[in-house]
């Protein structure tokens, strides 16, 4: 049974933290709101959790703030319980990162009359995880529930805060790259950025910017017969390519744009096609992408590395950094890829891809039919 004094005081509290919040609002919006939330969530917790409020309190205080607030958006039930869930689940997180400052004089939130909104605010020092309030403060709230709800662990957490800050991800994306577990996959393809690009910034964007895993079919140009120019309509063909790879493109990553496939270079009379050719506008860079099949060879960096010396000869604009090259294949052994990558001199790395077969049925009905493009090239 709910208490008159208690909800009288809960409204009178947390209506009081709102108007004072609201004036520091529009200096810094998502470090206000986001600090305003924290603080909020950890009055409703105290209070709930414990059963001091009563049943279908929450629910009351909400409906009373909106009467005491006309026009007040945000704070329905279901949102004070979002709050609770964002304060609790930091909460814990924050004690492996560093100490929270208590709340003041060390009274009972059941008691004090104000709510500490500006706790988030506070310095952070990290203990551990590398955290940077900052960037926490920097991403929306709807953006940390859809984290909060759809990850485990704190490393996930600070993983997909970083790089929807960073890559100004909207909802729908970052949602989308937690469901691809990027988080698993991220930076962990076989590679010699470091060594070969121009800076340790530039390099660790390019480990950031590749996934070690493509989860999507290939078109393996190669395997499909379409570099005979004499047996072939190669406009419609690459047409038909362009069209059954947009699903590829899009996934591939950020900032990239396609430039083109079976891109024609020639050097002392000697033509070569690399796969697919890109530009990616973070790395301010062209990137060539070789589809192969089966299992990682050797071989294949040398040819992918000629690509890149004849690129940044004869394509590369004088403002871009050298190109970037990536091999796409089945399957490989990441030590073995790693070690012998490292006697290169472009940058390179190594990634592999699922077929369709290892894809669900909705994803499958998407991709591009390999023996559909093989019959396609036998009738032109």
């Amino acid at each position: 049974m709910q208490n008159d004094n208690h909800i009288n005081q809960a409204v009178e509290t947390i209506k009081t933290a709102i108007l004072k919040s609201q004036y520091r609002a529009a200096k810094n919006v998502n470090s206000e709101v986001l600090s305003l939330n924290y603080g909020i969530g950890q009055y409703v917790s105290k209070n709930s959790r414990q059963g001091f409020w009563g049943t279908g309190a929450i629910e009351t205080i909400s409906e009373r703030l909106h009467k005491e607030l006309p026009g007040l958006r945000g704070f329905s039930a279901a949102n004070l319980k979002f709050m609770r869930q964002f304060y609790e689940v930091w909460n814990e997180d924050f004690k492996s990162l560093t100490a929270v400052s208590e709340i003041k004089n060390n009274k009972s939130l059941t008691t004090v009359s104000e709510i500490d909104t500006q706790q988030l605010l506070t310095e952070q020092k990290s203990n551990g995880e590398k955290f940077n309030i900052e960037t926490f403060l920097s991403l929306g709230f709807t953006h940390h529930l859809i984290i909060i709800r759809k990850t485990n662990t704190l490393a996930e957490r600070l993983f997909y805060i970083r790089q929807a800050v960073k890559n100004k991800w909207s909802k729908k994306f970052l949602s989308n790259q937690i469901d691809e577990n990027l988080f698993a996959r991220k930076g962990e393809l076989p590679n010699n950025f470091i060594k070969t690009m121009p800076n340790a910034q530039q390099a660790f964007k390019a480990i950031q910017m590749f996934k070690d895993e493509y989860l999507l079919d290939f078109l393996n140009v190669e395997e499909i017969g379409i570099r005979d120019k004499s047996d072939i309509d190669e406009r419609v063909i690459e047409q038909e390519i362009i069209h059954n790879v947009k699903n590829f493109i899009m996934t591939f990553g950020n900032d990239f744009t396609f430039v083109g496939n079976q891109y024609h270079l020639e050097i002392f009379g000697e033509e070569q096609f690399p796969d697919l050719l890109f530009f990616n506008r973070e790395l301010n860079a062209l990137v060539v992408v070789e589809l192969k099949k089966g299992d990682f060879k050797t071989s294949y960096l040398g040819q992918l590395c000629a690509y890149l010396r004849i690129i940044d000869d004869k394509v590369k604009k004088a403002h871009e950094n050298p190109t970037i090259g990536l091999i796409l294949c089945q399957n490989m052994n990441k030590e073995f890829a790693e070690y012998v990558i490292q006697d290169y001199n472009k940058p390179m790395g190594i990634a592999t891809y699922k077929t369709i077969e290892d894809m669900p049925e909705k994803l499958r009905n998407t991709l591009p039919d390999i023996e559909k493009l093989k019959n396609l090239i036998k009738h032109k």
